[in-house]
């Protein structure tokens, strides 16, 4: 692997360590003012999707040994991701998690780029499933975890959209 591409995984492990510490005091501000967390069970596997997307680059790198050049087209989409990406965490405020956590008698969020879709967030991480693996040159996680994760979501989903019916 390139310095270039090193830098970029560790980047983003960064970004997503700081999004976990974000949302474990997003949980705790929810917690405390009564919030339920619903789907417990599936959260789990969120966790070794991404934990094991990480893993399945280096891997798929070091077995191919064949260095990608910067992609300018794909590391633009992947910069407009990541601003989306923001912008769902920043429409959310306090309640944007990591996990399915709803504050009773609070009505949903429909702002930012929640005004245009339910579940955003979750094409952004499809998406970022798929070109960050393309910028590093590894094509075969890039085809597999965007699967992966279409198939969690469609457990994940109806559990959050049942939470936010009950509770609001």
């Amino acid at each position: 692997m390139t310095i270039w591409m090193w830098i970029l995984l560790i980047a983003i492990v960064g970004q997503r360590i700081t999004e976990l510490l974000i949302a474990r005091s997003n949980e705790k501000w929810l917690k405390r003012f009564g919030g339920i967390e619903k789907g417990e069970k599936h959260y789990k596997w969120f966790i070794l999707l991404h934990c094991s997307f990480f893993l399945a680059i280096i891997a798929e790198i070091s077995l191919t040994q064949s260095p990608a050049r910067i992609n300018l087209t794909l590391l633009s989409i992947f910069l407009a991701v990541q601003a989306s990406r923001v912008w769902c965490i920043q429409s959310l405020g306090r309640f944007w998690n990591t996990k399915v956590i709803v504050l009773p008698g609070v009505a949903r969020i429909k702002k930012g780029p929640y005004k245009f879709v339910k579940h955003p967030n979750y094409i952004i991480v499809a998406v970022e499933l798929f070109i960050i693996p393309l910028l590093v040159g590894a094509q075969i996680t890039a085809f597999l975890f965007p699967v992966l994760h279409l198939l969690l979501v469609r457990v994940r989903i109806p559990h959050e959209e049942e939470a936010l019916t009950r509770t609001t």
